[in-house]
């Protein structure tokens, strides 16, 4: 039997990059899946594969900044499937400034989308769950999560931030009885399109040799490395895990 048989799973930020690995990777072993992203045609692309592959996959365009989105959404995943077992808050953006030159205007875009869409998920996911018997909310911080940056304070705040809704989220719905366990998920560099930017540049060899060198086990992360974590907590596996941080940085914490 698939590890995610009978499980229906919403992630938001599903076009491209982590988010993609996961929503393939879910439907793999038997979930089926919601692809949602504000990049209509990216997440449209990514149920097309799964469904061609033998999967079942919806898609929908979603701003996760909207909470009347988030509600029109998880029910519309309901409605088509029944239920709604796993969420991923996987939608992100990564910004520079650090706490004397930033913008105010720039730290409330990043938290909106960072840390705000984060609690909407979670919450709208708690209410949906609640109805049918629990289920996993995992909420994509980083290692920028756990250690500071100079140039990174909004995005060290927001992901901080994740990392601690999490966990009062975990307790929250512990406490409550209603069989939903939340956890964060904290990446180190992995080799997606947002990192591939930073190396298209003309010092982008340097870059990447940088990069790799602050993780000891030798390269970058492949979106594949978060998806096998993500479906762990998806997965019955680990019904006995709830408000932890799963870090999957190749030793980058570990200095």
């Amino acid at each position: 039997m698939a590890r995610l048989e009978n499980k229906v799973a919403l992630v938001s930020g599903g076009a491209s990059g982590l988010g993609r690995a996961q929503c393939l990777t879910m439907a793999r072993e038997g979930a089926s899946v919601v692809v949602t992203d504000i990049n209509e045609e990216g997440a449209q692309a990514v149920a097309k594969e799964i469904n061609g592959n033998g999967g079942k996959a919806i898609f929908f365009h979603q701003d996760v900044t909207s909470e009347a989105r988030w509600e029109e959404v998880v029910a519309a995943t309901s409605s088509e499937f029944g239920s709604l077992s796993i969420l991923v808050n996987n939608a992100g953006i990564a910004a520079g400034g650090n706490a004397e030159d930033g913008t105010l205007e720039d730290w409330q875009h990043l938290m909106s989308i960072n840390l705000d869409a984060v609690f909407l998920g979670t919450k709208h996911g708690i209410r949906s769950m609640k109805q049918t018997g629990g289920g996993s909310i995992i909420n994509i911080s980083s290692i920028m999560g756990l250690i500071g940056a100079a140039g990174s304070a909004a995005y060290n705040a927001s992901k901080g931030g994740v990392k601690l809704l999490t966990k009062s989220a975990a307790l929250h719905c512990a406490n409550a009885g209603y069989g939903i366990r939340v956890n964060s998920v904290h990446p180190g560099f992995i080799n997606t399109p947002m990192i591939q930017q930073i190396f298209a540049g003309p010092d982008g060899d340097a870059a990447r040799a940088h990069l790799v060198g602050l993780h000891p086990i030798g390269r970058l992360g492949e979106p594949q490395d978060i998806a096998n974590g993500i479906l762990y907590l998806a997965s019955d596996e680990s019904s006995f895990v709830t408000g932890s941080e799963l870090v999957i940085d190749g030793g980058y914490t570990a200095q």
